[in-house]
């Protein structure tokens, strides 16, 4: 199946040889009725005039789209012309020109709308053909070079065809070029789903079970505590959950209360009544101040925390504050998924930015930044 490059370039061909045979029928129907003298002047004229009517129609047929147009008929009005010497005495006037142009032009223009066979055939029987009429019409008594000049239109024609398939095989190089592209971004935009996939996966992995069983793994929670028979519940929940069956749009305040419950924090929530947002970005800001209360609860040294929303649809700021004993930012291993992933990389993935302010004993703040694109 031919690819847009070749198509564009079929229809290019068909295109310009229809613009060629126009704009070169002035200057041939001139030279037929210039060259021509009083006595053959309306015979001659007569038979411009047909050349004309039949070209102008014939580049209608190729700028219309119709295919190679009616090739075998191109030939016959074209061999018609070059007998119409019989009655317009072309030949001992010297008035051949034109219809060397005509045919030459005809051959040229053929090979750039029609497959090789079919052009090479046309343009060998319509250089052959008038070869044979001027000569049963005595060019080769009266000039030799009448009918050399019209031999020249069949390796003019070689040579237009020779031009035409590197042309056409550079079109279909084209081709295979952007559809190789094509198929490496296709590729690309999978294997990055993938990879997101997998990313998110290990997020919420390491922001729910993992965490959980950590705290309860290094003693920070008890085995028997009350809250962690749910908090566990509601990890397998999350970790089951299918995003593809997700609304298109979600409160990011009810996000942010239904996560508050599980971190185990006594938290002053400031925040609009509603803020509706697309569910990605909701989720991924929720997820992104979940992880930050976590770390409050886990290295912070303290059980209180600090949460402030405010925004719209469009442009919002989530603060998330605590007093605890605060740390260095940039001491923090690379290797570390908490901050660098799941706040950081979360945020960078829906177009936001994460901020985090803090020091040795100066407690820690979180500022989660989102705007529509843009804006």
């Amino acid at each position: 199946m031919a690819g847009e490059a070749a198509r564009l370039l079929v229809r290019f061909g068909r295109r310009y040889a229809a613009a060629v045979r126009l704009a070169t029928l002035v200057p041939v129907c001139a030279i037929a009725l210039f060259r021509a003298p009083p006595e053959h002047l309306a015979a001659t004229a007569a038979a411009a005039a047909v050349a004309a009517a039949w070209t102008c129609g014939y580049a209608w047929w190729l700028r219309a789209g119709q295919g190679s147009g009616p090739v075998a008929l191109d030939v016959g009005v074209l061999l018609g012309l070059c007998a119409s010497t019989f009655w317009t005495d072309a030949v001992a006037d010297r008035n051949t020109g034109w219809l060397r142009l005509l045919i030459t032009f005809f051959c040229v223009t053929c090979q750039w709308h029609t497959p090789p066979l079919v052009g090479g055939v046309a343009a060998v029987v319509a250089g052959g053909g008038a070869v044979a009429l001027l000569t049963a019409a005595g060019a080769a008594q009266a000039d030799a070079t009448l009918i050399t000049g019209v031999m020249w239109a069949v390796p003019a024609a070689a040579l237009s065809r020779a031009a035409w398939v590197l042309v056409h095989r550079a079109a279909q190089r084209a081709d295979r070029t952007a559809a190789e592209a094509a198929r490496a971004r296709a590729e690309s935009l999978v294997a990055a789903g993938v990879r997101a996939e997998e990313r998110e996966l290990a997020n919420s992995l390491h922001d729910t079970a993992a965490t959980t069983l950590l705290m309860v793994g290094i003693g920070q929670v008890r085995s028997g505590a009350d809250w962690l028979a749910p908090q566990a519940r509601r990890d397998l929940d999350r970790l089951r959950s299918d995003d593809r069956r997700a609304p298109r749009h979600a409160d990011l305040v009810d996000l942010l209360r239904a996560d508050l419950d599980a971190v185990q924090l006594t938290v002053d929530f400031d925040a609009p009544p509603r803020l509706r947002l697309p569910f990605e970005v909701a989720r991924a800001i929720a997820d992104a101040a979940r992880e930050s209360l976590t770390n409050v609860r886990r290295h912070a040294g303290t059980t209180r925390a600090t949460v402030r929303l405010r925004g719209d649809g469009r442009s919002l700021r989530l603060e998330i504050a605590d007093q605890g004993k605060g740390f260095s930012p940039e001491d923090v291993s690379a290797t570390r998924r908490g901050l660098r992933e799941s706040v950081r990389g979360r945020m960078s993935r829906i177009g936001g930015t994460a901020t985090i302010t803090s020091a040795e004993g100066e407690g820690t703040l979180v500022r989660l930044e989102w705007s529509v694109a843009g804006e």
